[in-house]
């Protein structure tokens, strides 16, 4: 119904623009064509004049109006340091701009209205005038080369990368159809290299995991995290077609560009919350976030600064929106701590992903503290529990030799770790057993799993845990852990474990 009476309002209009035409004809006809001219010409002029008021009547009001909305004005001015610089240069390039603005469109309509057609007017030529060409030539150049010299030294500004040894915190953002790929650093500070050619299905972004700057990189969930105050370095690249890094209220814009990496350098200086705050002060942010429910939370309380693609990459460009939220350092820090390395928790050591780790089947030195924290719980645990299975525990991380009872170099973690443990807890006892798969003569497999258990046991008694706090035994291919017909089985079978003898008094005090 509604699209019917649309269409008849339509109709409607155009019967009656017909027939306003019709009647200009007839008058036109009537008054004589150069009586005619010169009404349409006196109309149209004043037509104009009152367009050209009514105009820049708009364009004043609505420009006040919509302050608040516009980055630069209100509350959202930037919340970066150099965007101070940047929303300066566009106020001044906006005042020199909006009197040329003003100036032609006043201009434009007084000529109209001055040189309107009158009877017996002639027009005048005039081929040339100096005076004009300097004045029209000199003045925007003076202005221009003002804005050029202010935009240069605002590019030296904006674009400065960081300096040799300078404090800041390094990221990178590689943007996919229709995602971001956002990668921090771990603890030591560093990003892993990068090669295409590596780059899978597990390992979107080609890391080579033969650097040791890969093992600890994280690369987080859909919420980011940035410390306030802290220099950020920005890594951008993309994977498959023109992205664009848009962090709007740091003025942080820059084009993504596949095979050419590009950067950007910031420093934020308004937490989420600060900005929040400021947000409050203005009536139009404490209308409600969904209109719908009038009493849930207000739009300042549901800010979150954002990352958007300010390119029209494909049909999912809207999906690449991500939240970045700006704290203190403090905050960061422990969120940090929360996060997993991507190497460690999706490569190292994962079935079906040898062919990716160069360090399968071994235990990097990142993974030491871990280990520990896990042996510790898992003893505490085992010593309070009185179920038997909950007192075998096992050891992931001792490696031997292939077909031999000595120990791998990255054998140590573990025990070193385990050490601890037994240091920790001095009224625990231990019986080692070794097992093995069922691949060969099951009365060398049970020698071999004797030999490593008796290995673990004579490591730990160089490190200083008496020989009556441990005992050692082997089982071969008797007690498998899983099925022996798989490779990914067959390792599991490859182990060592530990059963807890003894329950830990709980008022035992750790030494």
């Amino acid at each position: 119904m509604t699209a019917i009476i649309i269409l008849l309002c339509f109709i409607l209009v155009s019967v009656v623009v017909v027939q306003i035409g019709k009647v200009t004809e007839l008058t036109a006809q009537i008054k004589g064509e150069r009586a005619t001219l010169k009404d349409n010409s006196l109309w149209n002029a004043w037509i104009g004049l009152v367009f050209l008021v009514g105009f820049l009547v708009a364009v004043i009001v609505s420009a006040y109006r919509m302050r608040n909305l516009m980055f630069g004005y209100g509350p959202l001015k930037s919340a970066s340091e150099h965007g101070v610089v940047l929303d300066s240069l566009f106020n001044i390039t906006l005042f020199f701009t909006g009197i040329v603005f003003v100036l032609t469109h006043i201009a434009l309509f007084y000529f109209a209205f001055k040189y309107r057609y009158k009877e017996g007017r002639k027009a005048k030529f005039i081929s040339h005038d100096n005076r004009l060409e300097i004045w029209w030539t000199a003045i925007p150049a003076v202005v221009m080369a003002f804005l050029v010299v202010r935009g240069l030294n605002a590019w030296n500004v904006v674009m400065a990368d960081v300096k040799e040894g300078e404090d800041h915190i390094e990221i990178e953002a590689t943007g996919q159809q229709f995602n971001w790929i956002i990668r921090y650093p771990g603890a030591d500070g560093k990003l892993g290299t990068r090669d295409f050619k590596m780059t899978t299905g597990n390992n979107q972004l080609g890391q080579d995991f033969r650097d040791a700057k890969n093992w600890d990189d994280i690369i987080p969930g859909q919420e980011l995290y940035l410390p306030v105050g802290k220099k950020v370095r920005v890594r951008i690249t993309a994977k498959d077609v023109l992205h664009n890094f848009d962090l709007p209220h740091f003025r942080v814009k820059m084009d993504a560009v596949p095979g050419m990496p590009t950067y950007f350098v910031f420093t934020p200086k308004m937490t989420t919350s600060e900005f929040r705050q400021e947000l409050r002060k203005y009536p139009e942010w404490n209308e409600p976030f969904d209109v719908a429910d009038p009493s849930g939370p207000k739009r300042w309380e549901k800010f979150e600064y954002e990352l958007a693609c300010a390119e029209l990459c494909g049909k999912g460009h809207y999906s690449m929106r991500r939240v970045f939220r700006v704290v203190s350092q403090e905050e960061y820090d422990a969120w940090v701590k929360t996060q997993e390395s991507f190497y460690l928790t999706q490569i190292h050591n994962k079935d079906g992903k040898e062919a990716e780790d160069p360090f399968w089947d071994q235990t990097l030195p990142l993974e030491a503290a871990a280990i520990e924290k896990k042996l510790s719980d898992d003893v505490k645990s085992a010593g309070e529990s009185e179920t038997p299975s909950a007192k075998s525990i096992r050891l992931d991380n001792i490696h031997f030799a292939t077909g031999s009872a000595n120990l791998t170099t990255d054998s140590k973690y573990e025990l070193d770790a385990l050490v601890n443990v037994l240091t920790k807890y001095p009224t625990l006892n231990i019986s080692l057993n070794g097992h093995t798969d069922n691949v060969g003569d099951a009365a060398a497999n049970l020698e071999l799993s004797k030999q490593r258990a008796a290995s673990v046991v004579n490591y730990l008694s160089t490190r200083g845990i008496g020989a009556s706090r441990l005992r050692s035994a082997g089982f071969g291919d008797t007690q498998p852990a899983d099925s022996n017909e798989k490779p990914s089985g067959r390792r599991k079978n490859r182990r060592v474990e530990f059963n807890v003898l003894n329950a830990l008094p709980s008022d035992e005090p750790e030494s």
